[in-house]
């Protein structure tokens, strides 16, 4: 995976995190990176208009967001699951030939 399909990668990761309404806090603990770095990229996925930030009006907590994902941020999601999926096919079909010639040396050193 390159530079550029990690970031994607991440990016999904936090939008799918904000999408189910978890908190910074919990994003982060859960992708093990700094609360800056989630805070970072929600701000950038704000910014691509990919999700919209609200803070509830009656919550005592003010600081606390619900994030909502736009049409805009549901294409993206798609565009990236599905270069993601195809990144790891290509691994899965890669790690299934060594394994199947590795099976094959091993068959032919024993008989």
């Amino acid at each position: 995976m390159n530079t550029q399909q990690y970031k994607e990668y991440i990016e999904l990761q936090v939008l799918e995190s904000l999408a189910e309404n978890k908190t910074q806090t919990t994003i982060a603990q859960e992708l093990t990176m700094a609360i800056g770095k989630v805070n970072y990229i929600a701000n950038a996925l704000i910014g691509k208009g990919f999700i919209k930030a609200g803070n509830f009006v009656n919550a005592k907590n003010k600081k606390k967001y619900k994030y909502l994902l736009t049409e805009k941020g549901l294409d993206e999601k798609i565009t990236i699951t599905k270069k993601f999926i195809k990144i790891k096919k290509a691994e899965y079909e890669k790690m299934q030939k060594e394994l199947e010639k590795y099976e094959s040396s091993k068959r032919n050193n024993i008989i």
